[in-house]
């Protein structure tokens, strides 16, 4: 599954006429945006932007396929505030399928007004839609899945077997102390000479098992299995013999939430189950989020309930896959960024908005799941690990957990790109760390034509220097367009990975300079004057399902720059900090990261140069370090102490950060030589404007 979010389409000339009434319509997940006629109906409204919803009934308001969510607020990214005043009175037909199932609305946690079915609903304003995943005609491939990897199982909570004997009249121990007595001999809890009391006097029982604990007993017949955590607390007592306990490991990304449910017993993985972070309703990048929860009294509630019930739906999903109750999960792993690791604890992540950017908590936390309201055991345990800084948060500590920098002698450069880009640099002597929001221009989002990777979505470009004629892979289509005619009307626009390929290729091929600027003298048709200035036709109307051209315009190159200019700038300063010129590994990570072309990737200059066969694509790194953390709790006291000791660098305070962002705008370097890539460019010359940001 893939984690390559895309989120803007703004092209509204292509569908408004300029002589009617229009307005915003903005559609999450998918950050589809445009004006559009009033009157026409959201789900119309949703395919002119490319994004397809759900019905089987003609439109008929009787399926219910259709569903969408329209959210109240200001939404200060889009410059709009939507209401539900700003679409059509709920129609006799939606008000009648509703009544029909109140089940469905108490389930969710909807009310009429709120949820609409999208065929009837017309725009009368500006509105921001959630489009529910049920509802989605084309689901996003969320590619965050789990790698192999050989971990040591060490789990936080065990299970030990106890035979007692019941209490009679001449011993009628509590059966709260009677078991913890029998559990001296099972956990070998053996007493010191020196100690007044038993080591049993140490465990605790959690209240909640406290509560079922009598019943147990005496309906076990006094034999029973007893989970114990930490080898300190009581958390489930069972009749008879139990052998397994389960546990999950979660990656809360901005965009997707990947969850795998694990054996607790054997480490092996049982189910693996992933979809979009809802709260992309309410921003696409965390600044935007942050934003949202503080202009809004109940920014923080919607945030935190948003996240919670997603985790609860994936937490039943796996559950079912697994063929186990939720109940029987008794621990689980989280980690996400610092705002995503507030939003989650349901903290106010404002002061991560504000200067000094400082977090509520750095160290790690275990909370009971009932107090998050996390749908497992209720006296089961949530770890999170630790963050280490204002915007490097736990997923980051999950990277280190999995790739182990603190324990090479080499020099690792591991980058966690997303619209918040994490790196971090260094070896067993020195980790140093920085973060830089690159915005969600390299997932797709301000790119006209993007989208995010689903069906339809091209997802490699290619272009012949000679010709300056493009090909490319569809995601959903085996091979390339040149390849067979079965290409014909598939094409809905471009997703994260072929985004950077297209910048790159275009560059390659000599289309556009070093400085991001189209030639305007070459021999092509599809080089031309667009709506919006110069652009490069990738996919002719012909070839689509929307029935346009899609182009690359010199906004969406632009956009790119800037973004891949956050990211190298961020590696260079580590990279000088350190007093290195360049790392001798890098290690991209997350969903998307694992999919960029990483000669491309250094082309265009998004990653430092490097030996080509020296650069990696991991995979979802914090999902795996959070598996691992969940199977081996020796690694999560081993990562409390190396966050500890991780020094953390701020880019705005750094006085050079912005000449060496001005350097870093150019393809693939204002100065620097790339020496790795050097043969894709063979006639590269020296930019005269260097010398007006380098040091003096």
């Amino acid at each position: 599954m893939d984690d390559r979010p895309q989120t803007v389409v703004n092209r509204p000339s292509s569908i408004v006429n300029p002589m009617t009434q229009k307005h915003n319509i903005i559609l999450q997940p998918s950050g589809s945006r445009g004006q559009v006629e009033e009157g026409m109906s959201v789900r119309s409204a949703a395919r002119e932007l490319g994004v397809e919803i759900e019905s089987i009934c003609a439109e008929n308001a009787t399926c219910g396929k259709c569903m969408v969510l329209i959210e109240e607020g200001r939404f200060e990214k889009y410059n709009i505030d939507s209401r539900r005043e700003n679409v059509s009175p709920v129609s006799t037909e939606e008000a009648a399928y509703f009544a029909r199932r109140p089940k469905l609305l108490k389930d969710k946690g909807w009310e009429v007004g709120q949820v609409r079915l999208s065929c009837q609903c017309k725009i009368r304003g500006d509105v921001l839609i959630n489009v529910p995943e049920e509802s989605r005609g084309n689901k996003q491939i969320v590619r965050k899945s789990a790698t192999e990897r050989a971990i040591e199982v060490k789990p936080s909570v065990r299970k030990y077997l106890v035979t007692m004997s019941p209490p009679t009249l001449e011993r009628p121990i509590a059966d709260w102390e009677r078991l913890a007595k029998g559990l001296e001999t099972s956990m070998a809890l053996v007493r010191g000479t020196e100690e007044k009391l038993p080591r049993w006097y140490e465990l605790n029982i959690d209240y909640q098992c406290l509560r079922s604990l009598s019943a147990t007993l005496r309906e076990a017949k006094w034999n029973v299995t007893v989970t114990v955590w930490q080898d300190k607390e009581v958390i489930e007592v069972q009749a008879g013999y139990v052998e397994d306990s389960y546990g999950a490991a979660v990656d809360i990304g901005s965009t997707t939430v990947a969850l795998y449910l694990c054996n607790l017993r054997t480490g092996e993985m049982l189910a693996a189950e992933s979809e979009m972070n809802p709260q992309i309703v309410y921003g696409e990048d965390v600044m935007s989020r942050i934003q949202y929860a503080i202009e809004n009294k109940d920014g923080l509630e919607k945030l935190h309930k948003a996240i919670i019930s997603t985790l609860n739906k994936l937490l039943k999903q796996a559950a079912k896959e697994a063929k186990i109750k939720a109940e029987e999960i008794l621990e689980m792993v989280l980690v996400g960024n610092s705002t995503m690791h507030h939003v989650l604890l349901n903290l106010h992540p404002k002061d991560l908005g504000l200067a000094p950017f400082v977090p509520a908590i750095h160290r790690s936390m275990d909370i009971k799941a009932r107090e998050l309201g996390l749908h497992i055991n209720p006296s089961g345990n949530i770890h999170v690990l630790p963050t280490i800084a204002s915007f490097v948060g736990a997923d980051t500590s999950a990277m280190i957990v999995a790739e182990e920098p603190h324990k090479q002698d080499e020099n690792w450069l591991l980058i966690d790109v997303g619209t918040n880009a994490e790196l971090i640099l260094g070896n067993r002597k020195r980790l140093v760390c920085t973060s830089t929001p690159t915005g969600p221009a390299l997932e797709g989002a301000h790119v006209e034509y993007g989208m995010r990777a689903a069906p339809g979505a091209m997802e490699r470009i290619q272009i012949d220097e000679t010709t300056l004629e493009p090909k490319y892979k569809v995601i959903g289509v085996t091979g390339w367009n040149t390849d067979h005619a079965e290409f014909k009307g598939q094409v809905k626009g471009i997703c994260g990975s072929a985004i950077i390929d297209g910048v790159a290729e275009l560059f390659r091929a000599g289309i556009v300079d070093s400085r991001g600027k189209f030639k305007k003298d070459l021999n092509s048709k599809r080089i031309r004057q667009g709506e919006s200035g110069w652009e490069y036709v990738i996919a002719w109307a012909e070839e689509t399902s929307i029935g346009r051209d899609i182009p690359m315009t010199q906004q969406d190159v632009r956009q790119i720059q800037l973004a891949k200019a956050a990211l190298f700038t961020a590696a260079r300063t580590l990279l000088n900090r350190s007093g290195l010129e360049s790392p001798d590994k890098i290690i991209l990570a997350g969903g998307f990261g694992s999919y960029i072309d990483k000669e491309k990737a250094m082309l265009i200059g998004l990653i430092p140069d490097c030996e080509l066969d020296r650069v990696y694509a991991v995979g979802n790194a914090a999902g795996d370090g959070a598996r691992i953390a969940l199977l081996n709790i020796e690694k999560r006291n081993e990562i409390d102490g190396v966050t500890r000791k991780v020094e953390r660098f701020e880019l705005p305070t750094d006085p050079e950060f912005q000449n060496q962002f001005m350097l870093a705008t150019s393809f693939p370097h204002m100065s620097e030589p790339f020496p790795h890539i050097a043969h894709l460019i063979p006639n590269r010359k020296a930019d005269p404007m260097a010398k007006n940001f380098m040091s003096k």
